[in-house]
């Protein structure tokens, strides 16, 4: 049977995390869950946790409708849970790192910062199959539809396990009943929102998230997604470029 460690960087009372662990289990995969107490969006694979003396505080959890999922919530990021959890901390290292699903979209090389793909570069730099899965929901959605992201990921999962172990995928979904398929699209050079400076002074600097102006280059995960497609991308973890400067 196939051992898969659920997370995410929204937080341990997210739906679509719930959306992710319940599909999963129906698809008669075991499931472990383990996720930060608190939201950790932009964490990428960061390893930082409030600690203690060097303890990373860990709480049981019971999250309904999973009463039998082994549950924890954990005071740190997804990168460190991914980490940890190869490690042992939540009983056998698990076969995939599933990350999700993400509210919000996590498209293009932008993809570095995102707490969600972090968590799944870590357990393929692990040994791990890893799998992030986000629902386009855009800045003002009316509705989320978890459950189509979380049947979309888990899909994937199959095939992704006919790849050998360390292979990523990054997987994107529209936040609509219906999708026109599934297509394995290149990274957009950049996401489909921007950060900007909203405010700077002595003391303080304010970040603000807004769309892009421009539409997204064609052929890529963001143009597709907002055609309603599911992308999927397969990721790296760390790759080398030799440069031949020396």
């Amino acid at each position: 049977m196939t051992r898969v460690l659920v997370t995410n960087d929204d937080g341990i009372e997210s739906p679509g995390l719930h959306a992710l662990a319940v599909t999963l289990l129906e698809r008669g995969m075991e499931v472990v869950i383990a996720a930060p107490v608190t939201q950790s969006s932009g964490s990428s694979a960061s390893i930082m946790a409030e600690d203690d003396g060097g303890r990373i505080a860990v709480e049981r959890r019971t999250l309904e409708g999973l009463e039998s999922v082994p549950t924890f919530a954990v005071h740190g990021g997804p990168g460190l849970i991914a980490l940890i959890a190869a490690r042992g901390a939540f009983g056998d290292p698990t076969d995939v790192v599933a990350s999700g699903v993400n509210h919000g979209a996590n498209v293009g090389r932008a993809i570095l910062h995102s707490g969600t793909v972090g968590a799944a570069l870590t357990g393929g730099l692990n040994g791990a199959w890893g799998v992030a899965v986000s629902l386009d929901v855009g800045l003002h959605p009316s509705e989320f539809r978890w459950d189509a992201a979380a049947e979309a990921a888990a899909d994937l999962v199959p095939g992704l396990l006919r790849h050998p172990r360390g292979t990523v995928i990054n997987v994107n979904v529209p936040n609509s009943g219906e999708h026109r398929g599934v297509v394995e699209a290149e990274l957009a050079p950049f996401g489909i929102v921007q950060t900007t400076l909203t405010q700077q002074d002595e003391h303080d600097i304010r970040l603000a998230v807004e769309d892009l102006p421009n539409a997204p280059e064609p052929g890529t995960d963001a143009a597709f997604l907002a055609e309603g497609w599911v992308t999927v991308s397969g990721l790296d973890p760390v790759s080398h470029v030799r440069l031949d400067i020396v």
